[in-house]
């Protein structure tokens, strides 16, 4: 009876949530923090190919939470994610604690939401996980007033009936989260020490690693190599080893790399920036295949360029552009139909644009969205199924603020470079970067604020600018860019 009794009581809770309340962004992470203690990749250090794909699903849903905070987003691919889910310890009461490092299941769903809270309770859900706190979050609430009191009044149970059905107390779990609240200060007290550990650990590795790098890239004449994702040390040092192995064993299908990027990345073949995309599950085998196949993609890559040029003539001079850090990471053939597509669409309409009037601007190409928009960094985001005198009339209204923002992007970069330089150098870290998720104002202001602190424990370290707290595996510290 409690059971049955419980569960309509949160259908009527959840319906009423959807119905009448928004989720900020901050209020999304604070949701999703029993979400992130059973997924996140430091958990799984002896489980290699578990930790790689919850790193790999992590980072396409904070795309997809960034993607619904974004003003005028309103068109979504369904995003299936998988993650592995670590085992809930039945007697712990601590919410960091109590997860099993043992035992993990693998949990798959589909994104298709639209807002933040659906998609918050639809990930809590799919994973088993209470929604209860979510009701004791502070949304913003826009119901009617005499509905008021009532929509938002949370159940208050008798803490018998936690103790008879074995539920979690939501008060309960809500000043653990507060306790769990964490400042910059207080989670480099400590987390100083196991950052150190690992550091030492992987500096061998990471010596390894960079002669490695340097001798293909210099053997092949290659102009980089790089990862699409952060794999541990020991993961990509053999990844090029694999490499190195393929270049003694078939020195003759490598003739034709001079000169290009290498990456490894979850497929194999040549992405849209042009760059040589060797899958870390295929084996040599598949990766002979794509470099023997090299002077047909480099063919194909000629004519997408040619593609690109016509669209350009078409819209008044206007660069389109391919941004590996924004846009999904597309092979040559998908970016060419993309562009096609698009370059058909602009000839059945004859749009009449000046030859020269959009000049100095750039585009990007997306498939999966319905409106224009301009980016800060001010390029386009134009959809390929955008009507084409919508998208004439928003080119024309939207330029000058393009070249505006334009400017202010190389602004902003050297100011990023430079502030990130200063850190780097007051702290006496080793290195300084940023997940690819993080915009250059929002480094820009993590920086300003470091910089204002004293933190001696950072001397000789990696700092990671992301979105949460963590200590990689290889001793990277990563905070996030709004610490506190």
């Amino acid at each position: 009876f409690y059971y049955f009794t419980r569960l309509c009581l949160e259908k009527v809770l959840v319906q009423c949530i959807l119905q009448s309340r928004t989720l900020s962004g901050a209020d999304a992470i604070n949701a999703l923090r029993p979400f992130y203690f059973a997924v996140h990749p430091d958990f799984f250090g002896q489980h290699p190919k578990e930790r790689e794909v919850n790193e790999n699903s992590l980072k396409r849903l904070n795309g997809y939470l960034e993607n619904l905070q974004k003003p005028g987003f309103r068109s979504f691919k369904p995003t299936q994610l998988t993650f592995y889910v670590r085992e809930r310890e039945p007697n712990s009461s601590n919410v960091q604690e109590s997860f099993s490092t043992s035992g993990f299941r693998a949990v798959s769903f589909t994104l298709h939401t639209r807002d933040l809270l659906s998609t918050v309770l639809d990930i809590l859900n799919s994973c088993s996980l209470s929604t209860e706190h979510i009701q004791s979050l502070n949304v913003n609430s826009q119901p009617h007033k005499e509905a008021k009191s009532t929509l938002n009044r949370p159940i208050k149970w008798d803490k018998t009936y936690y103790s008879f059905t074995g539920f979690k107390d939501p008060e309960e779990e809500l000043e653990q989260a507060q306790r769990v609240e964490t400042t910059l200060i207080s989670w480099l007290d400590g987390n100083e020490a196991s950052a150190v550990k690992k550091l030492k650990k992987s500096l061998p590795l990471r010596k390894e690693l960079e002669r490695l790098k340097f001798e293909l890239s210099h053997q092949l004449q290659l102009s980089d190599i790089r990862w699409q994702r952060s794999w541990g040390i020991a993961h990509r040092c053999s990844q090029l080893h694999s490499l190195g192995r393929l270049v003694q064993q078939r020195p003759e299908v490598l003739k034709n790399v001079k000169g290009r990027t290498v990456v490894f990345t979850d497929r194999s073949g040549m992405s849209a920036a042009g760059h040589i995309m060797l899958g870390t599950m295929d084996v040599h085998h598949h990766w002979t295949k794509i470099f023997e196949r090299l002077p047909n993609y480099y063919k194909l890559q000629k004519r997408l360029l040619f593609l690109e040029d016509r669209i350009s003539q078409l819209l008044g001079g206007i660069q389109v552009i391919y941004i590996e850090e924004l846009q999904p990471l597309l092979t040559l053939e998908e970016y060419y139909e993309t562009l096609d597509n698009f370059y058909n669409k602009l000839c059945d309409s004859r749009l009449p644009f000046h030859p020269r009037s959009l000049r100095g601007l750039q585009m990007i190409l997306e498939s999966d969205r319905y409106a224009p928009s301009l980016h800060e960094f001010g390029h386009f985001t134009i959809p390929t199924v955008c009507d084409p005198a919508t998208l004439q009339w928003f080119f024309f209204a939207k330029a000058q603020e393009a070249r505006e923002n334009l400017k202010r992007k190389e602004e902003m970069m050297i100011t990023e470079k430079e502030l990130i330089d200063t850190s780097t150098e007051k702290f006496s870290l080793d290195r300084l970067y940023k997940e690819p998720s993080v915009s250059s104002a929002q480094m820009i202001d993590c920086c300003k604020r470091l910089l204002e602190e004293s933190l001696p424990y950072l001397q000789g370290m990696h700092l990671c600018v992301s979105h949460f707290y963590s200590v990689l595996q290889d001793g990277d510290l990563c905070i996030p860019w709004n610490w506190k």
